[in-house]
């Protein structure tokens, strides 16, 4: 399938942040229709979040991974590799013992720096965001 030419940026111009889809518009993650959008569903949940924070050292084996995130269930740790291999951000690969391992690819790595952003981001503001559920709880209660 022949991709259209991206245009090239004027000089002093940035290049766009978002990659530009085979139809020539711009990715958009608020656009429905947009492929970003399930990329962004896949890196949404819990789990991708965790999972990729439990790679970012090196190598797991799927029981030590397991044992790493408290409340995974093995059924969703291996649908949530599963997902995190098909998009290219995690890599599997046979161990010498019949086990097997799983690692961050390059384009996982990428993610390292923002999801660290967001896991501290929730162990910093977690008394805040406790004590506005407690007011909100509050206020649906007296009404």
């Amino acid at each position: 399938m022949p991709t259209t030419p991206q245009p090239r940026p004027r000089p002093g111009t940035r290049r766009p942040s978002r990659a530009r889809l085979p139809d020539g518009h711009l990715a958009s993650v608020y656009s429905a229709a947009c492929p970003s959008r399930q990329a962004l569903d896949r890196l949404a949940d819990k789990w991708s979040v965790l999972l990729i924070g439990a790679l970012e050292g090196g190598p797991q084996r799927f029981g030590r991974l397991r044992d790493q995130i408290d409340g995974i269930s093995e059924k969703m740790l291996a649908q949530t590799l599963r997902s995190l291999e098909r998009d290219g951000l995690v890599r599997r690969r046979p161990g010498p013992d019949r086990g097997v391992s799983y690692s961050l690819t390059p384009l996982g790595r990428t993610l390292r720096e923002p999801m660290q952003a967001i896991r501290a981001w929730a162990e910093r503001y977690i008394n805040e965001v406790e004590q506005a559920r407690e007011a909100a709880d509050a206020r649906d209660d007296q009404v």
